[in-house]
């Protein structure tokens, strides 16, 4: 070190010492009287050698001296996360905690920048060292935000009530404890166990906690503020990258890398390591990911993967023009990467020794094992570790993330000084030397050179293929297996070639299409995902946008094959509305579902971009918030991201977040013409939407429609003075809210390009389809206790208030709990209620003997419902509580307590209910019937006709 200090700088770099001196002396003026003239002259060293450390002490002139008083020489990485924790211990908010580790990040970064230029620490020491900080500056932001989510949103817990972590997964050069100074960081997070939240305001699933956690996680690590950045975050080596959810659990990563994982995501897992404090979750978490890294047997195809893998590198390189890349180029850091991992991937399974993060750790096993001989490892090792302090050091001139060598010369004797080399010259001598033996022992190892675009041309040419034994060969070739797919394509080509195509679009469709065809050929059956894609296709041909739009995006090329295969109604939907295809250009957010709390604010935000005046784009702009959150919730679905029994909630809670707003459109579209009823104050309206049926229930599925009924609290005799409205168009009061109703309805069934907002029933309003279309409260409840019939009754077991005035849901919840608790004779409420079962099932089921109809066979879900009302109805009266819960979940709770219902036949209804709703949603998602065989449904159904028949039977 004393060496390096006592050199003088070359003309250029000194030029920019002193003026970087000059700021610093502008910054401290008295900083002669307090260091001495070592410590000036090594001061000045630094700050020509790098322009961020000379940035930063510019800023921050007080670092200097505690560096000179030991920190430069003295380094304890384990002081890294104790000092982080004392310092975020006091911060209050988010950006507190950013400003925290930005400053922390940076002035720990000034340090091991010094310590790397003039020798304190050699590269090894170096890359730990960075490594260690970034790992506790993740992990304390880690631990940091999980303390303020718990207390926002409770803590995520199992099902046995035990707290779940976020883990992080470290990859690449972070993991192997191996990191750049200005290197981007990628991580995978996940979670242990599925459960929900306890102890917040309500429960929400551990997922959506978690994927909101690794959202905010990103931002604080990730987001530019005025003290710079912590670290760029990349998350796309998580489970089916940017097309994937955030976080996902252990098991969902288990199972992914087990069906799914590529060789790519193999190599990458080699350096995985958990990051943080070592715990029981760390070894599960690696013991889960080892089968799927290191295979039991000795597995030779990981060398043409890495091939593979290395050619498209290449041709990126290629495309880009890189020159001088020290880390990509032929003979660069990467091929070094290649030729350990393909070692490890190949023997790892049969040698345990090879399982570890560490280039260096491995390289060295690899000879101890006898796979590489000396001389291969020594030289391996030392052009390794020329490039990497190269790296390294370019790096740390500018803090950016570089692997090209210099422009200008500046930079050339920065270089040049640090690894004392006397100019450029010998310093490429000594780069090309090295990147020359690691080419050579890359191609010796991993080889390949021809073909490199074998993986693109091969699609190119079955798009283009005329000749049926050509497209056979070619498939076998490339050993495609589905006998249907060329048949398919070639069909679907042949309807193209008659279509009134532009050229562009033609042009677009000739290059988009051997890149689709790629996402179906590792498919186990591409004709089978090709059918419902070339569906969407039909409907965008003449719109070049989309097409180009699926050019442009590997990850909405990947969604859309993948969602059509899961589900041919998203596949109908996406069809039906190209729109949709937007949403799966990040896919990042297509697999982050609306909580349940934010469907009204985040309706409320899209709609601000349309103006309040125009009702058109009104329309359409609610009808398009709709298609994509119902995309988003069918993708969380068929993915396995969003538990079934979730989706009806968040349906449920979508649609009423849509009828409050369809009600605040109507209401100032009705009042703008007319006025409003002066008995009013404030944000009042009086009137109230009761939700009836699903809506009522929080039971909603796809394409549900809404069964309504409208109220309002107007009447002559409680306001004698309030007649009319009082706009410039005043009419009867009874009538403006007759108009409200119309209007809404209006808002509901209007069909724009985007559809129908929901099909809206409203025979279930006092005296069905004859009666007004929207009831004052009062008449309401008189019209439930003097003239409803049972079923009427029935169905308002599972009436909900959804939207209105405080003082009407309120009197809304008294009039319901008054007419299902009024006294009833039990004999004769049972026979008309298994009369009514009776009349709905000759009317509605229709299926042959061998099926089963999930709504109507015996044993299904009217028959579940059918219990679930006559209990309530029948017991209300003694029983208030009855009548608190619309959904048959909680009401059967609430009898089981109760003990007016056996404790294992509320258990048995429960789960048929719960799994034939599930099934329920899996149909509709296949766009197939709601039937199944009744082998598959038959315990089910004969534990719910037992309870039935004990319950309703004569």
């Amino acid at each position: 070190m004393e060496n390096i200090c006592n050199r003088v700088l070359p003309q250029v770099v000194m030029q920019a010492a002193q003026l970087n001196w000059q700021r610093i002396l502008d910054a401290w003026p008295d900083m002669s009287e307090q260091l001495t003239e070592a410590q000036i002259h090594e001061l000045q060293t630094i700050m020509g050698l790098s322009d961020f450390a000379a940035e930063q002490l510019c800023r921050h002139p007080n670092w200097v001296l505690p560096l000179f008083e030991g920190q430069l020489e003295n380094l304890s990485r384990d002081s890294f996360s104790h000092e982080l924790d004392s310092l975020l211990a006091g911060a209050v908010d988010e950006d507190q905690a950013k400003a925290i580790l930005r400053r922390y990040r940076n002035r720990q970064m000034v340090r091991l920048a010094w310590r790397d230029f003039l020798g304190y620490s050699g590269l090894n020491e170096s890359l730990l060292d960075l490594s260690a900080l970034a790992e506790a500056l993740i992990i304390g932001a880690r631990d940091w935000l999980y303390i303020q989510m718990c207390q926002q949103y409770g803590t995520p817990c199992d099902c046995e009530g035990n707290p779940q972590p976020l883990m992080i997964l470290g990859m690449g050069k972070l993991g192997g404890r191996e990191l750049n100074f200005s290197s981007d960081i990628d991580l995978i997070f996940t979670f242990p166990e599925h459960g929900e939240t306890v102890g917040g305001r309500r429960s929400q699933d551990n997922q959506q906690f978690f994927i909101r956690m690794g959202q905010r996680l990103v931002n604080l690590l990730h987001q530019v503020t005025v003290d710079g950045f912590v670290y760029r975050v990349d998350m796309r080596l998580r489970p089916y990258g940017e097309s994937g959810p955030l976080v996902v659990s252990f098991s969902g990563l288990e199972d992914y890398y087990q069906e799914q994982g590529r060789d790519w995501e193999r190599y990458a897992m080699v350096k995985a390591r958990a990051l943080g404090p070592w715990t029981g979750f760390s070894d599960e978490l690696h013991d889960m990911l080892r089968p799927f890294v290191y295979r039991r047997y000795i597995d030779f195809s990981a060398i043409e993967s890495l091939r593979k893998m290395k050619q498209l590198i290449t041709q990126e390189v290629r495309r880009r023009q890189l020159t001088d890349n020290i880390k990509l180029g032929a003979g660069g850091i990467r091929e070094v990467e290649f030729v350990v991992q393909s070692f490890q991937l190949i023997r790892g399974g049969r040698e345990p020794a090879l399982r570890q993060q560490s280039l260096f750790a491995a390289i060295d096993t690899l000879y101890s094992l006898g796979q590489l001989e000396y001389l291969a490892v020594d030289e391996l090792k030392h052009s390794y570790l020329l490039l990497r302090r190269v790296e390294n050091l370019l790096q740390a001139i500018g803090d950016n993330q570089t692997q090209t060598l210099p422009h200008h010369q500046l930079d050339w004797q920065r270089l040049c000084f640090a690894m004392e080399m006397a100019g450029e010259a010998e310093l490429r001598t000594h780069i090309e030397d090295a990147m020359s033996k690691i080419h050579r022992y890359f191609k010796e190892t991993v080889g390949g050179q021809e073909g490199e675009e074998t993986s693109v041309l091969w699609t190119q040419q079955l798009w283009n293929l005329q000749d049926d034994e050509d497209a056979d060969s070619l498939m076998a070739e490339q050993s495609v297996e589905d006998q249907g797919l060329w048949p398919a394509v070639k069909s679907w080509r042949e309807t193209v070639v008659k279509r009134t195509i532009g050229p562009r679009g033609r042009d677009t469709l000739d290059k988009l299409m051997p890149l689709l065809l790629q996402e179906f050929t590792h498919l186990a059956q591409p004709s089978k995902a090709f059918e419902p894609v070339s569906k969407v296709l039909d409907q965008i041909l003449t719109r070049t946008t989309y097409l180009e739009l699926l050019y442009e995006n590997p990850g909405a090329r990947q969604q859309l094959v993948s969602l059509c295969l899961a589900s041919p109604w998203i596949a109908q939907q996406l069809a039906k509305f190209p729109m949709l295809l937007d949403e799966l250009i990040d896919p990042s957010q297509l697999y982050d579902t609306t909580s349940l709390d934010d469907y009204p604010s985040e309706l409320r935000q899209y709609l601000l971009r349309v103006p309040e005046e125009d009702m058109e784009q009104q329309m359409e702009a609610l009808r398009q918030f709709k298609l994509s959150q119902q995309l988003k919730i069918a993708a969380a679905d068929v993915t396995g991201v969003l538990p079934v029994m979730q989706v009806s909630d968040h349906l449920t809670f979508l649609a009423e977040a849509i009828i409050e707003q369809v009600v605040v459109q109507a209401w100032q579209q009705v009042s703008a013409r007319h006025g409003t009823p002066p008995h009013l104050q404030g944000d009042e309206k009086g009137f109230a939407v009761i939700g009836y049926g699903k809506a009522g229930g929080i039971e909603l599925g796809y394409g549900s429609d809404l069964d309504l009924v409208f109220l309002h609290d107007y009447n002559r005799v409680k306001y004698p003075q309030s007649t009319e409205t009082n706009g410039d168009r005043p009419i009867d009061i009874g009538h403006f809210y007759l108009k409200l109703a119309q209007r809404i309805l209006h808002l509901f069934s209007t069909r724009t390009t985007s559809g129908e907002l929901y099909e809206v029933d409203m025979r279930l309003r006092p005296s069905g389809a004859s009666g007004l279309l929207v009831s004052e409260i009062e008449y309401f409840g008189q019209y439930q206790k003097e003239e409803a019939w049972t079923w009427e009754h029935q169905a308002l077991v599972r009436a909900r208030f959804l939207f209105g005035d405080n003082a009407l849901a309120s009197r809304f919840s008294i009039l319901r709990a008054e007419v299902l608790g009024s006294h009833r004779d039990r004999v004769q409420l049972a026979k008309d209620v298994r009369e009514m079962r009776i009349k709905m099932r000759e009317h509605l089921l229709k299926v042959d003997p061998s099926n089963f109809d999930l709504k109507q066979s015996a044993g299904g879900i009217a028959d579940i419902e059918f219990i679930a009302q006559y209990l309530v109805l029948a017991n209300t009266e003694q029983h208030p509580e009855l009548s608190i819960w619309s959904d048959n979940v909680r009401i059967f709770e609430v009898l089981s307590e109760l003990e007016l219902l056996p404790y294992l036949s509320a258990q048995y209804l429960t789960q048929a209910y719960c799994f034939l709703r599930d099934e329920s949603h899996r149909l509709t998602l296949q766009q197939n019937v709601g039937q199944l065989p009744v082998a598959f449904v038959a315990e089910h159904a004969q534990r719910v006709v037992t309870i039935y028949e004990q319950i309703l039977g004569e």
